[in-house]
C-alpha cells in the first residue's frame, strides 16, 4: 500500500478535507511547519516514495485491461481485471455480458 500524502491545512476547509479526494500540493508558505520538515508533522512528498517499476499501474498485483469494443473484450482472460472505457449504456450492457462469461472482473 503506497503512503497517503495529506495537504496542508485540510482541518480548516471542507472543501479539501476530504482525506478520499485529497490531492498533494506543495506547501509554499513562509512559516509552513511541513515545508520546513519539522519533526511530528506530516511528511512531504520526496525522491524515493515512488513504488518499484514493477508495481506501478497495477491493482491488486495484475495490470487492469482496458476495453473499449467487442473486439477488445475477446482477448480477456479468466480472471482478468477491467476497466471498460467511456461507451454508451447499451453497448456497455454488451461488453459486460461478453467480459462475464469470460470470467473477468469488472473494476468501474
Amino acid at each position: 500500500m503506497s503512503r497517503k500524502f495529506l495537504r496542508v491545512s485540510t482541518k480548516f476547509y471542507k472543501r479539501i478535507g476530504r482525506k478520499k479526494n485529497q490531492k498533494w500540493r506543495k506547501p509554499r508558505g513562509r512559516h509552513n511547519k511541513i515545508r520546513e520538515k519539522r519533526k511530528g508533522r506530516a511528511r512531504k512528498v520526496e525522491v524515493g516514495f515512488r513504488k518499484a517499476k514493477s508495481e506501478r499501474g497495477k491493482i491488486q498485483g495484475k495490470m487492469p485491461l482496458l476495453v473499449g469494443n467487442l473486439k477488445d473484450a475477446e482477448k480477456i482472460e479468466k480472471g482478468d481485471l477491467v476497466i471498460i472505457k467511456k461507451i454508451g449504456g447499451k453497448k456497455r450492457k454488451e461488453l459486460e455480458e461478453k467480459i462475464k462469461e469470460k470470467g473477468g472482473k469488472i473494476l468501474n
